[in-house]
């Protein structure tokens, strides 16, 4: 059987690809389980700055797999526990994104449905090739797409994704650019490309401050806005102690490259 989750290191960019394409990538358990891995693995490397999250086939993700949820239903206190582990276990992928020290950009394709919207709706930043459609369709099959409400509903207005999840209509890649769910938009041909062109800018950055961005970034957003800011302010003052922030801003001021250890 093929690796269902490939790993491929280019200097400091580290390339995820789903590939289990005769499933469209489903979440399936096991699928989840090496994500979980590869991320915990991902973290402690401080050679690696930047993450790209793709899939192979014709979809980015079509979400969990729904054989293996049905096959795990045998009686309701049995299928209760499953469900339970599987929605536990995608929880901890999803958080581990975001609290990945890395940025994650999610490289999407195809169709990104259901939990497969959620996974884009979790990294940092999304490139999407036209003609991808976004979806978080459940309610269709009777399955209120719950869990990936809670990353959608923080990235996109309340009232469309509202809409989204209750409809399960899909949104194609120029509105989910327009409301906040990817970055950019580009012709499929240009896809890897492009993806691969952002995690260039961000790799060519100074990865400690990065790190502590990206950590103050999600932090900040949960607090009320005075405790934001002094949360902030101290972030700030770790930032500007690095010898690496010195040595920057001193290159800029001398109208220099800076000379960085990290």
């Amino acid at each position: 059987m093929d690796d269902i989750l490939l790993r491929a290191d280019d200097g400091a960019i580290c390339t995820l690809t789903l590939n289990d394409p005769g499933r469209l990538n489903a979440l399936s358990t096991a699928m989840l389980t090496r994500l979980e891995s590869e991320f915990t693995s991902i973290a402690g490397d401080p050679a690696i700055r930047v993450v790209i999250l793709k899939g192979t086939g014709r979809a980015f993700c079509a979400g969990h797999d729904l054989r293996e949820m049905t096959a795990a239903r045998q009686s309701e206190d049995a299928g209760r526990a499953a469900f339970q582990a599987l929605f536990a276990l995608c929880t901890r992928v999803m958080l581990g994104i975001v609290r990945l020290p890395q940025p994650v950009i999610a490289e999407v394709h195809g169709i990104a449905t259901a939990a497969g919207c959620q996974l884009v709706a979790s990294c940092d930043l999304a490139v999407a090739a036209e003609g991808t459609r976004f979806g978080v369709n459940g309610v269709n099959i009777g399955l209120f797409c719950s869990t990936p409400m809670v990353a959608l509903s923080r990235v996109v207005p309340r009232k469309r994704a509202f809409e989204l999840l209750v409809t399960g209509e899909f949104a194609d890649a120029g509105e989910a650019r327009a409301m906040g769910l990817v970055n950019r938009v580009v012709p499929e041909a240009e896809l890897s490309a492009a993806a691969q062109a952002l995690a260039a800018t961000i790799a060519g950055k100074l990865g400690p401050a990065v790190r502590i961005g990206k950590r103050a970034f999600y932090e900040q957003a949960e607090l009320p806005l005075d405790a934001a800011y002094a949360l902030a302010g101290e972030v700030m003052a770790e930032n500007m102690l690095l010898g690496d922030t010195a040595e920057g801003i001193t290159a800029f001021i001398e109208k220099r490259p800076p000379a960085w250890a990290q």
